[in-house]
């Protein structure tokens, strides 16, 4: 099987566009070696150069009220269980006060499927953001709740991301996507169908809103379905050009009743083949984004020579995933040690990657002035 990867490896490096059959031969390969080194490649003829960019930016979570089922999450709580809430906009202005005084430029916020918010409680929810933080951005909701919304308005997708845009929303995250294939998803979830999602993306980049698109696969899901997710995205990026950017990871199961059913996760190397293969395969989105929050900080590291140009965000704070037992953290000075040593000059961006250049940055990048002695004692302990 191995021995038939280097001629897809020598289309993909001339420049030619890989074939679904392609990227499933390239998933069943253990060559990961091969694969890694050519996405590496691609990786820097698509972002030239030594940076790494990272964006410091926190994860707000308005509420965790939720009217859909999915295995897969511990987050969620059903409406009227006595643990649930909807934040104020005082407690989301506090925090974005919070990421502002550290140096950050934006806000990922998405919630539950609440069944009671209609549009215009976003609006009033974007617009009293955007008023107070006018150049602060707002990357926020998700395809799950756009149609969420679309069910209890009765709206259409268009209507209600031309109509959060003009509220104040800049961009949108690629969340809720995990298989982009309902033979995975209605094992697994309740919420919106793979057709669902990829037209709320479109809809998203009709307004003039750009996207992310993420993949969280280990769902029970094989082969063909990741192949299916990566083409079906890499379709709606041939018609719009919207997405910014392409995140996989894997499932997080601690917590979760699908946790207790899955026999196999993946490992660390299934996770760097399939961020190589979707920087292969993804020849049209500029990014590939590496998840060290469900990946641990060392492999989100050793995902930036395999195929990764961004580190992602610090995290100030996150909720879902945690909730699932994935507890990494990491500082601003912890992704920007990780980059120089993986050989690469860290740069802050912004939601829609451009570059954030602050005057504190350097005194970050001076380490621990601990004597070794006392650090070896220090790690001892």
């Amino acid at each position: 099987m191995n021995s038939n990867i280097q001629p897809i490896l020598d289309r993909v490096l001339d420049g030619e566009r890989l074939s679904a059959e392609d990227c499933t031969t390239l998933l069943e390969s253990n060559d990961l070696v091969r694969i890694g080194l050519a996405a590496d490649e691609i990786r820097q003829r698509k972002n030239p150069g030594d940076v790494v960019t990272y964006i410091i930016d926190r994860n707000i979570n308005y509420t965790n009220v939720c009217n859909v089922v999915c295995t897969f999450c511990a987050f969620y709580r059903r409406p009227g269980k006595p643990d649930t809430y909807v934040h104020s906009i005082e407690e989301i202005e506090k925090r974005i006060d919070e990421t502002i005084a550290l140096g950050g430029t934006g806000v990922l916020m998405q919630g539950g499927l609440h069944p009671d918010l209609n549009i215009e409680w976003y609006e009033d929810l974007l617009r009293t953001l955007h008023a107070k933080y006018p150049t602060f951005q707002l990357h926020c909701f998700s395809p799950p709740e756009i149609h969420n919304i679309s069910l209890i308005s009765e709206l259409d997708y268009a209507t209600i991301m031309q109509r959060l845009k003009d509220a104040g929303l800049n961009s949108m995250p690629g969340g809720g996507g995990e298989i982009l294939d309902d033979e995975v998803r209605k094992r697994v979830s309740t919420k919106c169908t793979t057709q669902e999602w990829l037209d709320v993306m479109r809809a998203a980049h009709k307004v003039g809103l750009r996207t992310t698109a993420t993949m969280m696969f280990g769902i029970g899901d094989r082969v063909e379905h990741r192949v299916r997710h990566l083409q079906r995205v890499r379709d709606v990026q041939d018609e719009t050009g919207g997405f910014t950017a392409f995140i996989p990871w894997t499932f997080q199961r601690e917590n979760t009743a699908l946790g207790r059913k899955i026999t196999e996760e993946p490992t660390g190397i299934d996770y760097l083949k399939m961020l190589s293969v979707s920087r292969l395969f993804l020849d049209n989105i500029q990014h590939i984004q590496a998840s060290w929050l469900t990946q641990g900080i060392k492999l989100g590291q050793t995902a930036l020579r395999f195929g990764a140009d961004d580190m992602g965000s610090i995290m100030i704070e996150e909720n879902v995933v945690s909730a699932a037992g994935a507890n990494n953290e990491a500082s601003e000075r912890d992704l920007r040690y990780q980059i120089s040593e993986a050989g690469y000059r860290p740069q802050q961006r912004d939601i829609l990657y451009n570059y954030v250049n602050r005057e504190n940055t350097e005194d970050l990048d001076t380490r621990n002035s601990m004597p070794l002695k006392q650090l070896s004692v220090a790690f001892a302990d």
